[in-house]
């Protein structure tokens, strides 16, 4: 059976629509936490990393001496043994920044909050969503990126080499957004959101979500070779 190991960062993360996609495709998953207090997980037994979001920056030099620098020697890691990576949100920004490119926070009035539709280039069988959003910064890929979809705001999806992106949050259903709005319904508000509306209008995205989280986990085996 393949293995597939979960980078988490926060107790209220988990992989959600995406680790029932890659479950149901024949992976087994470990979920593991990554952030100051956790020790350094090891990579090498697994044939998939996936690395979640996360309320921090990679570009925040106390984040790096806390923890995401070892996260990133993680990422060093997988690439010697060439394990493929699929990082979603702060995981996407991590591989973007590991691979030479640059994280910024979002103009103003550019950050993504809620359910948004993209634009995948020609030739790119991802769907268009909606897919669910909840970001402040953006990526500049480095060159050796190819761009998968993007929005007016932000490079929505990359590949680069056998390692994949994405900005949005395919993982996202109700429960776990409502675990997120626990700590996180102020940052909702200010986006000019009602939380239990996000809510409602989470539950309601969740049949579709759910299937698109299943082609998008197909698209990214099929590129990374693991289909």
């Amino acid at each position: 059976m393949a293995r597939a190991l979960v980078l988490r960062h926060h107790d209220e993360d988990h992989a959600g629509l995406i680790g029932e996609a890659l479950v149901a495709r024949g992976f087994d998953l470990d979920a593991v936490m990554m952030n100051e207090a956790s020790p350094t997980p090891v990579v090498d037994p697994y044939n998939l990393l996936v690395i979640l979001g996360s309320k921090s920056a990679v570009y925040d030099h106390e984040v790096e001496r806390a923890w995401f620098g070892r996260e990133l020697s993680v990422i060093a890691r997988a690439e010697e043994l060439a394990i493929p990576i699929f990082g979603i949100c702060f995981g996407a920004q991590a591989l973007c920044l590991y691979h030479g490119g640059v994280v910024r926070a979002a103009p103003e009035g550019e950050a993504e909050v809620g359910w948004y539709e993209i634009e995948p280039e020609p030739g790119v069988d991802l769907d268009a969503g909606p897919w669910f959003e909840f970001h402040y910064d953006r990526c500049e890929l480095p060159t050796s990126a190819t761009l998968w979809a993007s929005s007016p705001r932000a490079p929505q999806a990359f590949a680069i080499g056998r390692h994949v992106g994405v900005q949005f949050h395919p993982e996202i259903d109700d429960d776990q957004l409502r675990d997120w709005l626990e700590t996180a319904a102020e940052d909702a508000r200010e986006f000019g959101h009602d939380p239990e509306e996000l809510l409602a209008v989470t539950a309601s995205h969740v049949p579709g979500a759910t299937a698109r989280a299943r082609r998008l986990v197909d698209l990214v085996l099929s590129h990374v070779g693991l289909a």
